[in-house]
């Protein structure tokens, strides 16, 4: 009888964490959107807009981030797998460790894309871009170039 109690209790447990780590109900407008240029992914020059979760935290995230014309990200990956759909404008993006701009392939407003766990990639940004970045965190960058980064 103990170890039904104790089967029960660890059930009743897990099933508590699954329903603690569900997202919540969210609806925004894009004017309820916060967008900053501090966060997890935001770097200098582009800004972030988190929709649910956080990419530093453990747990899905769906983030949104705005991109100058003429922004450039020097081949990198990330720890976490991720979908990403270009929302306005249009990005360029082509995978590699070292960026080769023959190998860059435009993605217009409506695409959609993988950035693959560990995969290296390298983006350019011609024209103002919003790109919608879904994954589990947390989630991190790490340039392949580390001095690319500074």
């Amino acid at each position: 009888m103990h170890s039904k109690l104790i089967c029960a209790a660890a059930l009743m447990s897990a099933a508590m964490l699954a329903k603690a780590a569900e997202p919540p109900v969210v609806a925004l407008t894009p004017a309820q959107m916060k967008w900053s240029s501090q966060g997890g992914l935001a770097l200098p020059g582009m800004e972030q807009a988190l929709l649910i979760g956080a990419p530093d935290k453990p747990g899905p995230y769906t983030i949104r981030l705005k991109f100058p014309a003429g922004f450039k990200l020097a081949p990198h990956t990330h720890t976490d797998s991720r979908e990403i759909t270009i929302l306005s404008g249009s990005w360029y993006t082509g995978y590699g460790e070292k960026t080769d701009p023959a190998g860059l392939k435009k993605l217009p407003a409506g695409s959609f894309y993988t950035e693959p766990a560990g995969v290296p990639h390298y983006v350019e940004v011609r024209e103002p871009t919003v790109i919608q970045v879904s994954g589990t965190g947390p989630s991190g960058r790490k340039f392949v170039d580390p001095a690319a980064g500074k």
